[in-house]
């Protein structure tokens, strides 16, 4: 049976499958994009998949600051979109 990994909701602080959570990825060419595929090279932080998660990290500037770079809305709006989905 393979492992599954974990990573920790930066928001929640709590541990869960990486499946379960969204990607979030920083790097030089990119900039900052939505990683879905959990392979996309640069830092990364994760946040679970809960609308309330996602609007308390936009209010909270938490990607921002693990990121350390500043996080377009457009970010925010495509993680909104993917919880919905």
């Amino acid at each position: 049976m393979k492992k599954i990994p974990q990573r920790m909701c930066l928001i929640t602080r709590e541990k869960y499958d990486k499946r379960d959570l969204i990607r979030v990825v920083r790097n030089k060419e990119l900039g900052v994009l939505v990683d879905d595929s959990g392979k996309v090279n640069g830092k990364g932080a994760y946040l679970k998949k809960d609308k309330e998660v996602i609007e308390k990290a936009k209010k909270l500037k938490a990607l921002d600051r693990a990121l350390e770079v500043s996080i377009p809305d457009s970010i925010y709006e495509e993680l909104l979109n993917k919880v919905n989905e």
